[in-house]
């Protein structure tokens, strides 16, 4: 799986590193296959269709994103949702730790959110606090953290500045996420969702953010 969908050309759609159903009980394998398979897919699908004849077809998903205010909607839903799919994708894993308090980025959580367990407070917070449809990001700008909310499938590529603010993990609040499983309740969802994180990855995208901020 690509650790750094940004980078992504040639739009496919990516190989996981876990079969379907590895993620259950926390995301059952059925979710998994129309999320994956099929809205993911169809993202793919509508985003290539939508750059033939573009001169944005040959670049990566990071240069198209950001110039997203000049983009067609076609473009920009298709190629966010192709990103932000192949983030949260990369950054899954079966049952994974769920306090990792020996990787780098912990001691930035902890001076930006003061513990752990506040900032996974202040992340389920802006989950359920985003209305209808979007994302929920933790992004790295210039190495200090912060928890983003977008609509749709924006992303914080699309808004920030020189694109500084980089996103190191992000939960898709869009309800084909989990809506079979947990229906409205979107908290057990986010609840569970804890339990699958590759924080591995996640590490591994905030170490990079501070690469790209020093050169």
């Amino acid at each position: 799986m690509q650790q750094y969908p940004e980078n992504l050309t040639g739009f496919t759609l990516p190989e996981l590193d876990f079969s379907l159903d590895a993620l259950e009980p926390f995301i059952d394998g059925e979710t998994m296959h129309i999320h994956y398979e099929k809205h993911h897919q169809a993202y793919i699908n509508n985003l290539n269709t939508a750059l033939k004849g573009n001169t944005l077809a040959s670049e990566n998903l990071k240069t198209i994103l950001s110039d997203a205010e000049n983009l067609s909607e076609a473009i920009r839903n298709n190629a966010g949702g192709h990103y932000n799919h192949s983030l949260f994708w990369s950054t899954l894993k079966p049952a994974g730790k769920l306090f990792p308090a020996d990787l780098q980025m912990m001691s930035a959580v902890d001076t930006q959110f003061g513990s752990f367990a506040t900032f996974q407070e202040a992340f389920a917070n802006a989950a359920m606090s985003r209305f209808g449809s979007g994302w929920i990001w933790l992004v790295s700008d210039h190495g200090t953290l912060s928890i983003v909310s977008t609509p749709n499938q924006d992303n914080p590529l699309m808004n920030a500045n020189g694109l500084e603010k980089i996103p190191i993990m992000g939960l898709d609040v869009w309800e084909h996420a989990y809506y079979l499983k947990h229906q409205n309740r979107r908290a057990e969802y986010i609840k569970a969702w804890w339990n699958v994180i590759n924080w591995e990855v996640v590490n591994q995208r905030y170490l990079h953010s501070l690469e790209k901020t020093a050169s």
